[in-house]
């Protein structure tokens, strides 16, 4: 009984922040919004509009839901449900700092990787159940972009995972203890980021949602909580990108510098904080790039993805995956290069193409 009580109180410690989060991200970006468009923002409900999260839930709370007579009911009540359980699942396995995490999985990149490839049902199953053709064809357009953008993502994270040769999330940032993966990958950083802001539906790349041709696309039939279940599943994969990205590139709880200066006042910080700042600037580009830059058209958009990001992505991982095997060799061999004759009797050695392979990736 211990251990159950145990085990929800775990579970509540990580779902009530997160909620909190994100309704206060809402908030933040409303604000920062109104900054850069120089308006006022929420100011009315609360000091400083503190308490305007608080309001919006609460009338969406209290808002009575309307399921459409043509609707399929019970697909459509679990759509949004699908989507919002899945954004929280995905936090089970994030380290926050140094031992700070619900799971430690040996496998957490491959589980995140999942569980975000299961977000295009709940979407898909919420257009298709509102019997709405302007629901379905957001739906539609929503899943093309998540898978599109989910395979240069692959190969971007696989880019990591070479050097690192880890799929655990808290070995890939005490790995970059040295170095953050943002310099020697800075390119991969960028299209990672772009990627990003398509993964998750956000402007300039919310063509599912484009006003004036899709009527809000896959949720225009929600209201009430069905509404607000698909609006914190947004926010809450915004927020959970931010700290993915953190993580891979920006070093997770590890200070920005080491050396004997200021190794000391940055050991006294603790590591969340850190990781709090990382994903707070992270989460500023996500409602900057939406308060700045114009939608796509929806063939850029797949354009960009297949024949920009794809290809690139697809290089940068042989170049990655090249200098680390070259890199593998002269350790093998004394730290220097391997002559002609060293590579054709290491060649001849292998019988067949598999052979070879296996042996590269042994070495890698």
């Amino acid at each position: 009984m211990l251990i159950i009580i145990e085990q929800i109180i775990k579970i509540l410690s990580l779902i009530v922040p997160l909620l909190g989060a994100v309704a206060y991200f809402t908030l933040a970006e409303r604000k920062i919004m109104a900054s850069i468009q120089q308006r006022r923002g929420p100011n009315v409900v609360g000091f400083f509009g503190l308490l305007q999260p608080l309001a919006d839930g609460l009338k969406l709370l209290i808002k009575e839901t309307v399921l459409p007579s043509s609707a399929n009911t019970i697909l459509f009540i679990i759509g949004p449900i699908v989507t919002f359980q899945l954004s929280l699942m995905s936090w089970i396995v994030i380290p926050f700092d140094f031992g700070s995490m619900f799971i430690d999985m040996n496998v957490g990149v491959l589980y995140l990787l999942g569980i975000s490839s299961l977000g295009v049902y709940g979407i898909i199953t919420a257009g298709w159940a509102s019997n709405s053709k302007y629901a379905f064809l957001g739906a539609l357009r929503s899943a093309g972009q998540m898978v599109s953008y989910e395979v240069s993502l692959g190969l971007i994270i696989l880019s990591v995972l070479i050097i690192t040769n880890s799929l655990c999330l808290s070995e890939i940032v005490i790995s970059q203890a040295g170095c953050w993966f943002i310099i020697p990958l800075f390119p991969t950083f960028i299209m990672f980021l772009i990627s990003a802001l398509a993964e998750t539906n956000r402007a300039p790349f919310d063509l599912p949602e484009a006003e004036g041709e899709l009527v809000a696309g896959y949720n225009v039939e929600y209201s009430a909580m069905g509404f607000a279940l698909f609006f914190l599943g947004e926010y809450g994969n915004m927020l959970l990108i931010s700290t993915f990205t953190t993580i891979l590139f920006l070093g997770g709880w590890l200070w920005p510098l080491a050396n004997p200066f200021t190794s000391l006042f940055f050991q006294l910080v603790p590591g969340y904080l850190w990781t709090g700042l990382k994903v707070s600037v992270l989460a500023f580009f996500f409602v900057a790039t939406r308060a700045v830059l114009p939608r796509f058209r929806y063939d850029q958009l797949m354009y960009i993805g297949w024949k920009v990001f794809l290809p690139m992505s697809l290089g940068f991982l042989l170049l990655v995956s090249g200098f680390i095997f070259s890199y593998q060799l002269q350790l093998n061999n004394c730290h220097h290069l391997l002559t002609v004759e060293q590579i054709e009797i290491f060649l001849a050695d292998h019988t067949s193409y598999k052979d070879l392979v296996d042996s590269i990736v042994r070495k890698i």
